[in-house]
């Protein structure tokens, strides 16, 4: 490359190895600071000239992807499945509502039992879609679990945590939104989020696939087990009261198997914390 071309020039060896020592890392636009000051001093040189005229390129580039759940759960899953598959250093965060909320309210994959959208008129009757874990399995993908009312340190970390990981990353964010027909109103989104979690609706999660090449578990589970009444939780959101109103029993019935699925859910997951403890 350029730079390499540059470290074998003695004028410019030592700030061109600091930059490539850092160039995959946060601190590579810090660290290119000494080199392209060379570089303006010394335009003669074709490759330094090329510094000067590229320092956009110092700066360790930040991708990523933002998309709904309707998107990463629904019809983009294919691409969204090749990214993870992919080596590539790129971030995906998605915005789980649990419903197409851009196109009117349809029921997706994301959807729980019980929860009522169009084309669910009655409630929605199979199981939410296990994004995560899914994406767990290929084991060199970061993934995390998030939601920001609950516990924001553990966003922030995640986040940071995924921006500094050297391959594909992908962040499910809990979003509530107007579909939901919260009770307490929008107004009450980073309360209601904190709730989600405390009733086993929501996990909060990250799984680091560095910590298994320091022979460390790294699947972390940042909730607890369920402390809050789940039937509490979903008769506090429209989606699911309004079924209860139309068809109690049926509403009985999927509401039940919701908070069954949550408990399965969170089973599994310690499981698989449980499975990947390094053997002595």
């Amino acid at each position: 490359s350029v730079v390499e071309r540059l470290a074998e020039n003695e004028l410019f060896k030592s700030a061109a190895e600091k930059w490539l020592e850092a160039m995959e890392t946060p601190k590579a636009e810090e660290a290119g600071q000494e080199l392209v000051e060379l570089c303006k001093s010394n335009i003669s040189n074709a490759d330094a000239f090329f510094v000067t005229e590229n320092t956009d390129l110092i700066a360790k580039p930040s991708i990523w992807i933002f998309g709904g759940d309707g998107w990463a759960y629904d019809i983009g899953y294919g691409g969204l499945d090749h990214v993870l598959a992919s080596t590539e250093n790129v971030n995906v965060l998605v915005f789980d509502t649990e419903v197409y909320s851009n196109t009117g309210g349809q029921s997706s994959k994301a959807t729980p039992p019980g929860a009522v959208a169009q084309f669910a008129a009655a409630g929605k009757s199979t199981s939410k879609k296990d994004l995560a874990q899914i994406a767990m399995t290929y084991g060199h993908v970061y993934v995390a679990q998030i939601a920001m009312g609950a516990n924001p340190a553990q966003t922030l970390r995640a986040i940071r945590e995924a921006e500094s990981y050297d391959g594909p990353s992908l962040i499910i964010a809990y979003a509530p939104c107007i579909n939901h027909g919260i009770k307490a109103g929008m107004n009450q989104s980073m309360p209601e989020m904190k709730k989600a979690v405390r009733a086993g609706y929501w996990n909060l999660l990250r799984f680091d696939p560095r910590l298994a090449k320091e022979g460390r578990n790294p699947l972390s589970i940042d909730s607890s087990k369920p402390t809050d009444d789940y039937g509490v939780f979903l008769r506090g959101e429209v989606r699911y009261s309004s079924l209860e109103l139309k068809h109690p029993e049926r509403a009985e019935k999927l509401f039940a198997q919701a908070e069954s699925d949550a408990l399965k859910r969170y089973d599994s997951l310690l499981g698989r914390k449980a499975s990947l403890e390094p053997k002595n």
